[in-house]
Formats: structure tokens, sequence, C-alpha cells
């Protein structure tokens, strides 16, 4: 698209040059390319120049080479039982609205706005209890009169909307949910109209979606939220989109129906074979306590190819990145990749227990999904990256300068995210109402929750012919997607056998790449005698920081069912290029001044790209490869929270950060079988 925009643009400088070239107030014209005057007839002598028979083909409709579109497929609003008892208001038209570029109000009482609307959004709140706590609140609803609603009634009427109802709301939402599972099982709360609480607010979410898809404009998904977890509170959480919106099913399926994802992939390939077409996308694996890429199933049996396939036909996607940390790799799974630490949340989802990160990161996942295959199984963990942000306000939050994070009330002031000091007011009510919830550094009080390891994240993108659901839903089951921390960072991604510098050089390169190569999500099968390229490039976002680095992560199997990883610099910023023997680029020298996060504007580009082969290649070993691009450093949110306060920023907070983004993987499949024994797995 940009060398489209790029000639286009020269057309028009060049038209305009020709306009400007006719005939003057005082005389003739003088073509500027002859110094010949013109004959009596005022033409210009005949030229010799002969007549071409090519014929240029102007593009017009869906791209062939595609386009980049940004989105969120993550997004919670009033009907969500979490979201609402945090203070949202928000409905999924709102949610819409916000996604196009209009503001809406923040739970907290200010308004928010995206720095540029979005190509596509996906409402997806939770299918278990969805629309219930609303209902329970609104005393005009029929659910309102049971029991187990009383203590919800005006829960976020405009006088309840305060920061010190915040203690109440969460002791509120923490008997909610064992309240409401007594009552389904003892009899005491109204099962059947619960449910039809439920397929109200269902079928607002599908008619909110509808409203707002705009083909070629702007794209919605009807979808939804499975939140389930395992009995050690690991989360196995997915967020289920639809392709269309002309049959679907009149109830989302739920914990309720089965705590086991794999009934949720029965019930999925149920609607398939009635034509209703879905994909499930796993998140926050970060806070899975290992559960979300277990070696074994929901049985303790070890992983087969039924497991393996149904997996992938319903899962190609993960997502990578999101407010609740990120899932790409932890620093004790990759000790020799310096980028490990980003944005780590450390806890189980909505606990403050430790999460195990074996099984629990996407990379991690790459690598054992190789040793399986080493062992003749099917490789289940073969998906492609996306970002999202798992806003519970109904607007994304992806934005380090003016980030208002997730948990509406909950967490809508610096002080309740932990990034500057209560007052000696807050720490009291704090302390009287959780004491394990405030922590005294250096002397100064701080909110300490699962909160504070929170980041401005993410986005999911797509490379697609257009903005429609057909063609970005088409993008997602190749895998032709690519995630980002935040700024929109476009990452393109090939591998064949042909690349080389001279290609990536050519006008039409991406054409001549998908011509003969794959591109990122695809499987790279071996040619005899050849060694694999691959092209990778970067554009920075023009609101965002220059680019510092561009690199490629790889992951091997010896054979025997050990895996490796690695990561190769491929593009520095500023000309330089990668040490030959320690494949990293030098420190490019870029800045952050900590009093007002201004950034150097002196280093860093704009554009990476590369035309790579690698080095270690080994035809025998399996291997998978994605690219990471890396920005200069700017502040965290937490440092811009601390300008703005005054105060100087805490000190057990990373005070900077590189937003990335990253490509699917591509898998290189060696020629030959797999040995019988599957050797250690990690």
């Amino acid at each position: 698209m940009e060398t489209r925009i790029a000639m286009w643009m020269l057309t028009g400088t060049l038209v305009a040059a020709a306009g400007c070239s006719g005939q003057a107030d005082d005389g003739p014209a003088v073509d500027p390319l002859t110094t010949e005057e013109p004959n009596d007839s005022g033409r210009f002598p005949a030229q010799t120049f002969p007549i071409e028979d090519e014929i240029v083909e102007v593009p017009t409709g869906p791209n062939r080479d595609r386009d980049a579109f940004f989105g969120d497929l993550h997004v919670h609003t009033v009907y969500s039982f979490d979201a609402y008892a945090f203070g949202t208001t928000a409905t999924p038209y709102d949610a819409y609205r916000y996604a196009k570029g209009e503001g809406i109000l923040h739970p907290g009482g200010f308004n928010v706005r995206l720095r540029e609307p979005l190509d596509f959004y996906a409402v997806t709140d939770h299918a278990m209890f969805l629309g219930l706590v609303k209902a329970a609140a609104d005393t005009t609803t029929e659910f309102s009169k049971q029991p187990i609603s009383k203590e919800l009634h005006g829960l976020n009427d405009p006088d309840n909307m305060s920061l010190l109802s915040v203690p109440q709301r969460i002791r509120t939402f923490s008997r909610f949910i064992p309240n409401m599972l007594t009552g389904f099982a003892d009899g005491s709360v109204d099962q059947s109209l619960a449910t039809q609480v439920t397929k109200t607010a269902w079928r607002d979410t599908i008619e909110a979606a509808e409203h707002f898809n705009e083909p070629g404009v702007f794209t919605t998904f009807v979808a939804y939220e499975y939140t389930s977890s395992s009995n050690d509170r690991g989360n196995l959480h997915r967020n289920v989109v639809f392709k269309d919106s002309n049959r679907l099913p009149a109830v989302p399926f739920s914990r309720f129906h089965s705590q086991n994802p794999e009934g949720l992939w029965d019930w999925m390939d149920g609607l398939r074979d009635q034509g209703i077409e879905s994909m499930a996308i796993p998140h926050n694996s970060n806070g899975s306590n290992g559960q979300m890429f277990k070696l074994v199933d929901w049985a303790g049996d070890p992983l087969d190819d039924a497991y393996a396939e149904q997996r992938l036909r319903n899962e190609p996607l993960v997502e990578i990145t999101q407010v609740k940390g990120t899932s790409d790799t932890h620093p004790s799974l990759s000790d020799t990749d310096e980028w490990a630490d980003f944005e780590i949340m450390p806890y189980r989802v909505a606990t403050m227990l430790p999460s195990e990160p074996q099984g629990s990161y996407v990379r991690n996942a790459l690598r054992r999904g190789l040793a399986l295959e080493d062992g003749g199984t099917t490789n289940p963990y073969k998906f492609g990256f996306i970002g999202s942000s798992d806003t519970h306000t109904g607007a994304i939050s992806d934005d380090e300068s003016n980030f208002f994070s997730k948990i509406g009330l909950l967490d809508s002031s610096p002080t309740l995210r932990g990034s500057v000091p209560l007052s000696f007011i807050e720490a009291t009510i704090a302390k009287w109402a959780q004491p394990n919830l405030v922590k005294n550094i250096d002397g100064r009080n701080f909110s300490w929750s699962a909160t504070t390891t929170f980041g401005a994240s993410g986005l999911a993108a797509v490379w697609a012919e257009e903005n429609t659901r057909a063609a970005i839903y088409e993008a997602f089951r190749r895998k032709e997607t690519f995630a980002t921390s935040g700024p929109r960072i476009k990452v393109r991604f090939f591998g064949g056998f042909d690349f080389d510098k001279e290609m990536l050089d050519a006008h039409d390169a991406v054409s001549q790449a998908y011509a003969s190569g794959v591109t990122m999500g695809s499987d790279l099968e071996a040619e005899a005698g050849s060694r694999p390229s691959f092209l990778s490039w970067a554009l920075r976002d023009p609101k965002g920081a220059p680019l510092q680095r561009l690199q490629i992560v790889k992951g091997w199997s010896d054979g025997d069912g050990t895996t490796n990883e690695t990561v190769y610099d491929v593009a520095c910023s500023d000309g330089a290029t990668p040490d030959g023997k320690t494949h990293r680029c030098p420190d490019n020298g870029a800045t952050v001044d900590l009093s007002n996060c201004a950034i150097s504007t002196d280093t860093g580009s704009d554009e990476l790209r590369a035309a790579w082969t690698d080095p270690d290649f080994d035809p025998t070993q399996r291997a998978f490869y994605y690219v990471r691009v890396l920005e200069n450093p700017t502040c965290r949110w937490s440092t811009w929270d601390a300008v703005r306060a005054g105060t100087e920023p805490r000190p057990d907070f990373p005070k900077t950060l590189q937003e990335r983004a990253w490509s699917s993987p591509i898998w290189f499949v060696p020629e030959g079988g797999s040995p019988e024994a599957p050797g250690e797995v990690l």
C-alpha cells in the first residue's frame, strides 16, 4: 500500500507541474522539454517517439498485495459481570463508537478517546453471567427481584460512582460469583430467568456489531469470552470470534456448560457442521500457571493427533500481549534474550498467586510443539499471534502517555494504579479495606495489586485485501497476523529459497515474495540442497518513537525432542550493522529524559528491513522463525503518571520500556520423518 500511495503522490506532482507549464499571461508557452519555438499554429513540431502497445492496469478494489489493518478483539462492556461491578456503563454501541474515534465516558468521570480510529473491533463480554449484574442492579427488571440481586441495587447510579465506593465494590464483587453459583445449585436463583437475561444481552451485542459494521471502512465481529480456569486457578480464557452474523447460537457456550476447553471445541465443531464458522483465541497464557500449553489433555492423557487437530482447527491464533502482561516469553525460559522481561505479569489471573512460567508462554509452547513433532505427534501449538487489550471499560487503553488501565473505578487514578504515592487518607482507607494491598517503599505508601503489573497494550493486526469481515477473518485463518504492544507498527515477514537484497529493493518486492515464497503463519517446506532465506520489514508508527532494531527469533529441535532458541538482530537503526559474532546491533544511544519523558530525536529509523539467511541453518532440524521489532526507549505509563503528579517514579517499576511488534511465525519443515521417541520436552 505504501508503494501505491507513493506512486499516486508522484503522479499528482507531475500533473501539478504540467498544469503550471501552460500559457502565461505575457506570451506563448515554452515547453520545458524542448528549446524549439512554437510554429505558426502554436503547436510544437511533431515528435518522433513511437506509439507504445503496453497497457497499464490501475489497481482498483481489493489490494492483492494486502494492507495492514489494526484492531482489538478483546473488549468488555456493561454486560460483563466484572466490568459492571467495576463501574462500567459503556454499552457495546459505545465501544464501537469509541473504536471509530468518538470519545466516551470512563467510569472515573473523565472522557477517553483514541489517538486515531481503529479498523476493526469486537466486543467480547463474558458468556458466564452475561448481563446478570446489570440486570440485578436495575430495579426495573424481573431479575432484580431475585434475593441475590438486592445487594447490587443501584450499583452504578450516579451517586455511587466515586472512588470511595471502591472498597465496597471489591467486597460486593468477591461475594457475587460464589453466591450465584450456590443459588443455581440450590434453586434460590431462577436459572430460566437468568438464561433469558443472557439471551437478551447476547442479542443486543449482535445487533450492536451489525449496526456498526461498515464493509470497506470499519469491521465488527460478533464475539464473546469463554471464561474458564483449572482447579488451581490457572487461566484458560478464550475469546470466541464468529466469521458471520447471519446464523448464530442463541446462547454462547460458557463455563457453565463445561470447564474443559475441549468441550468448547466440541461445541464449535458442532456449529461448524451447521455452517457456523468461528475460532477461539486463548489469552493471558502468562497467568495460566502452566495450564494453557500443557503436554497432556484435560483428562491427563498424553496429547495425540486427534487433540492436536481439533485444537488447530479451532484455535489458529493466540493473544501474545494485552493489558495483563505479555506472553511472548519469560526471563527464566529465555535466559539469552535480553528483552525477555517485557511487561511480565507474574500472577495467575485475578489473584496474587505466582504463575508457573513453563507451559504459560508462547515461545515455550512453540518449542514444545516442535518436540511433539519429533515424537511423531501432530503439533498442536502451531499458532499465529495477535495482541488485544482486554479492556473492561469498552475503551482500549494502548497509549503509555495516556493510560487509564482496564478495570474502571478500581484503577482509574494514578494512586489506584500504584504509580503515585497514596495520600494519608487514601492509605488509611486502603489499609482498612485490605491491608495487603498497601506497600511501603522508601517511606511512601503505594497501592499494591496485580494492576501494578498491567501495561498499555495491545493491538491485533492483519494483512488483508480489504477491510471486510470476510477478508480479515480469512487473514486470521491463514495466520497472516501480527501483534503490537500499542503503537501502529507495521511488520511483514516472508520465507523462501531465492530471496536476496536485490529482491528486497525491488519495487514489487511484496508481489514477488507472495509469488515465490510463504508469508507469516505458514509452513516453509524444505527444498533439497537449498537454504531458506527471509525478507522482513518494519515501518514505525508515525505517532510513536523511531525503530531501534529488527530481530528474528528462532527456535529449533535437535531431532530427539531437545529444543533450543536464539535471537538474531537482522537490521539496525541509523545504518549500523549487527555484529557478526554476537548477532547484536550496537547501542544507538537513544535516551529518555525522565523529568518530562522527552525522547531522542536524532537517532532511530522510520523503517528497518532485511534479507536474511540463517547462519546456523541445519536442513535436518525443525524450526520456527518470527520477527520482533523494537522501538527506541520511551517512558512507561507509570513514569508518565509520576511526571504529571510531580513526584519521583516508583523505584521498583521499570521507568522506560521499548514498545514492540511481533509477526506470526514461519515454520521450517525438513525432509524425512521424525524419530519415534520424543526425548526431553520442556
